[in-house]
C-alpha cells in the first residue's frame, strides 16, 4: 500500500479497523431482565436507555395508581357476579369484568415487551453495540413503528366493537341469565356447561335445536345453490353470441336487485297470504280449485315460499357477477376448442366453469355464510312462523331468528348466547376451511 496516496491509506486503514469485531463489555442481560421484572423500566435504565426507561416507569406508575383498583373490582365482579341481591347488578359486574380482562391482557403484553426489550438491548450492549443518538433513534422508531401507529386507532375500535361483545357473549353462555334471574332483583350465577348440556338433553331444547339446525343447513344449501345456479344459467344465456339486446336484458334481470329487499319481502308476504294473497286467489284457485295452499300456516309450504323468495332476491347479484367474468374470457380459447372438436358441454366444463369459479369462489362462499345468518327474509316474511307443537321456535326459524326470539321475546339471554357461539363456530370454521382451499386467496407463487 506504499504507492497509495495518504488519504486513501487512511481510508483503507479505517475500513480494516471497522471490520474488527467489537470488544464485549461487562454487561449482564440477566440483570437487565430481572430489573425489568421487578419494575418496568429499570432494565432500560440499567442499559442507559433513560428516555425509554422513564416512559415504562411512568406507564406502570400510572397503571398502578389509576387502574389497579378498577381492575381488582372488575375481576372480583367477574368471579362472583355480585353477592347482595337488589344491590349488586350481575350484568354490570360482568361488563366490568370483561373490561378488566382486556386491561390485564394489555398490561401483561406491555410488561412482557418491556422485559424482552431490556434483555435484547443488554445482549447487544454486551456485544459492543453503541446506542444511537436521540435524533437518529427517533427517526428509526418512526420508520419502523409508522404502520403500527396508523393501525392503533383501528385496533382500539376493534377491541370495543368486536372483541368486547364477543367475550361478553361467550361468558354470558355460562350463566343462568334469563327472565327469572334478571338483576338487580336477582343475582346471576355461573352454571358452567349446564346450558350446553340442556341444549342436547332437555327434550324441548333438544327437539327445537335439532329441528332449527337441520332446517338452517337445508335453507343455506338449497336457497344459496338455487340463486347461484339461476344466476349462472341466465348469465350464460345472455352472454351467448346469438342473443340480441343484451343491454336491455341485463337491465331487466338486475331490476330485482335495485328494489330494497325488505320491500320485496313484505310484498311477497302479502302475495303468499293464505286468505287474500294473489298467489292463491289469482293462480292456485283458478287453475286447481280448492281453497289454495297454506303458504303461511304450514311449515313445509312456508319453507318452499321462503326459498323461492331468496332465490328471487339473490340471483341478480350472482347474474351481474358472472356476466362480468364471462365477458373477460378470451374468445381464442373457445376457437381453439372448436378446432379440437370440443362440444358445448366440454367448453363449459373445461373453460367457462373453471374461469368463473376461480374469479368468484370467495364471493360465492360468502353467499353461503350470508344466507346462514339471513335474518331479514325469515323474520319479515312471517316472523319465523308458523308455530310448531312441542318447540319454542317457529317452523321457518333458522338459528339467527331463533336467537332473536330467545333474546327479545322470552328473555332467555344465556341460551341465546350458547346458540350464538355455535353459529359463530360453524360459520367461521366453514369460511376458514373454504378460503384455505380457494386458489383466489393464495399468493402467485403458491398456485
Amino acid at each position: 500500500m506504499s504507492h497509495l496516496p495518504a488519504e486513501e491509506k487512511k481510508h483503507v486503514e479505517k475500513r480494516h479497523v471497522e471490520k474488527k469485531p467489537a470488544e464485549k463489555k461487562q454487561h449482564n442481560p440477566t440483570v437487565a431482565m430481572v430489573l425489568s421484572i421487578i419494575f418496568a423500566g429499570l432494565g432500560q435504565l440499567y442499559n442507559r436507555r433513560f428516555i425509554k426507561g422513564t416512559v415504562f416507569i411512568v406507564i406502570e406508575v400510572a397503571f398502578l395508581v389509576t387502574m389497579l383498583e378498577s381492575i381488582n373490582f372488575g375481576l372480583w365482579g367477574l368471579r362472583t357476579l355480585g353477592t347482595i341481591p337488589g344491590t349488586d347488578h350481575s350484568i354490570r359486574l360482568l361488563v366490568f369484568g370483561v373490561l378488566a380482562l382486556i386491561g390485564v391482557f394489555f398490561a401483561i403484553t406491555l410488561y412482557v415487551f418491556n422485559v424482552l426489550d431490556a434483555r435484547k438491548q443488554a445482549k447487544r450492549i454486551r456485544d459492543g453495540w453503541k446506542p444511537m443518538k436521540f435524533g437518529e433513534a427517533m427517526r428509526q422508531f418512526y420508520d419502523s413503528a409508522f404502520p403500527y401507529l396508523m393501525t392503533f386507532p383501528g385496533l382500539v375500535l376493534m377491541i370495543f366493537v368486536v372483541i368486547f361483545p364477543l367475550l361478553f357473549s361467550i361468558l354470558l353462555a355460562f350463566t343462568n341469565y334469563n327472565l327469572y334471574n334478571s338483576p338487580p332483583r336477582n343475582l346471576v350465577d355461573w352454571v358452567g356447561f349446564d346450558n350446553f348440556s340442556s341444549l342436547v338433553t332437555v327434550p324441548i331444547w333438544q327437539d327445537t335445536f335439532l329441528s332449527v339446525f337441520s332446517w338452517t343447513i337445508v335453507w343455506t344449501l338449497v336457497a344459496t345453490t338455487l340463486q347461484i345456479g339461476l344466476g349462472l344459467f341466465l348469465a350464460l344465456i345472455v352472454n351467448d353470441s346469438r342473443i340480441r339486446f343484451k343491454k336491455l336484458i341485463r337491465t331487466i334481470l338486475i331490476l330485482p336487485w335495485a328494489v330494497p329487499a325488505f320491500v320485496t319481502i313484505l310484498i311477497f308476504s302479502a302475495m303468499f297470504n293464505d286468505d287474500f294473497g294473489s298467489i292463491n286467489r289469482d293462480i292456485i284457485i283458478p287453475l286447481f280449485g280448492g281453497e289454495g295452499l297454506p303458504w303461511l300456516s304450514d311449515p313445509l309450504y312456508a319453507r318452499i315460499a321462503i326459498i323461492m323468495i331468496q332465490t328471487w332476491l339473490g340471483f341478480p347479484f350472482i347474474f351481474a357477477l358472472f356476466s362480468g367474468v364471462l365477458q373477460s374470457i378470451s374468445k381464442d380459447w373457445y376457437e381453439a376448442a372448436d378446432v379440437d372438436g370440443g362440444t358445448r358441454f366440454k367448453k363449459f366444463r373445461f373453460i367457462t366453469l373453471p374461469h368463473v369459479m376461480f374469479a368468484t369462489a370467495p364471493l360465492l362462499i360468502m353467499q353461503y355464510a350470508q344466507n346462514f345468518n339471513n335474518f331479514n327474509v325469515i323474520y319479515l316474511f312471517n316472523e319465523g312462523g308458523p308455530p310448531v307443537r312441542g318447540q319454542n321456535a317457529g317452523g321457518t326459524d333458522i338459528l339467527i331468528s331463533w336467537v332473536y326470539k330467545l333474546t327479545f321475546d322470552t328473555n332467555n339471554y344465556s341460551m341465546a348466547a350458547v346458540i350464538s357461539i355455535i353459529m359463530g363456530v360453524i360459520v367461521s370454521g366453514f369460511a376458514f376451511y373454504q378460503f384455505r382451499k380457494t386458489r383466489s386467496f393464495k399468493e402467485e407463487g403458491e398456485i
